[in-house]
């Protein structure tokens, strides 16, 4: 059965980058985004995982950003809009929607990033390995090929994908005013899993730091 679309689990954020001369998009935590337009798809990561997906022969491609692997067995009268913070959901959402515009499940190839340890004493809730173990372990199940990732290490990332060539962009965020503002954003995240065994809603935080010099994921 397929997922309906989540029109308030889309990503809505845009503007112009004039680093890349196109229009961007970029997605906070619990959305996600599918295209045929020549935009770039933008992002930043801690612990949270991106999953790009594109069929290059159909044209479209897109991106999510979640933020935990799976919901451990919650009830079915979770709200879809808050389901979007896990793993196996936003996967599901991500790949019917490519499906609906055209793309083909044996043409499909992912590239998948984030799963970083930002914060040296968090090892408990081991969230980043847990999501980075997860991504990899849908993907092969589904029979998706993964073509590139960038998982896991110390460093948070800003992702930068173009859905139209593939191109995906990373940055490796280690400026020390970056950092505090992802971890500031990676506590509120574990203080909600710790207290209730849920994560902050959508557009809780936005992450967007200060540029540094990328380095391209074939």
């Amino acid at each position: 059965m397929r997922t309906p679309q989540l029109p308030e689990a889309i990503a809505t954020r845009s503007y112009f980058d004039r680093e890349f001369g196109k229009q961007a998009i970029k997605l906070l935590p619990n959305e996600y985004y599918v295209t045929r337009e020549d935009v770039v798809l933008t992002t930043v990561l801690g612990s949270c995982v991106a999953a790009c997906i594109r069929d290059e022969k159909a044209g479209v491609g897109g991106m999510n950003h979640f933020m935990l692997p799976d919901d451990d067995g919650a009830g079915a009268d979770r709200l879809l809009s808050a389901s979007m913070r896990y793993g196996s959901y936003a996967l599901e959402v991500l790949i019917n929607e490519l499906l609906k515009m055209g793309a083909r499940r044996e043409r499909l190839e992912a590239k998948v990033f984030g799963g970083g340890a930002v914060l040296a004493n968090m090892t408990t809730l081991n969230i980043g390995d847990r999501n980075a173990e997860f991504v990899l372990r849908y993907l092969k199940a589904e029979e998706i090929r993964v073509a590139a990732q960038d998982l896991r290490g110390p460093h948070a990332r800003r992702v930068s994908y173009f859905p139209l060539t593939g191109l995906a962009l990373v940055r490796r965020l280690t400026r020390q005013d970056d950092q505090v503002v992802v971890e500031r954003n990676e506590r509120a995240l574990a203080r909600a899993i710790a207290s209730s065994g849920t994560a902050p809603e959508k557009g809780g935080a936005e992450l967007f730091p200060r540029r540094t010099p990328s380095a391209a994921v074939s």
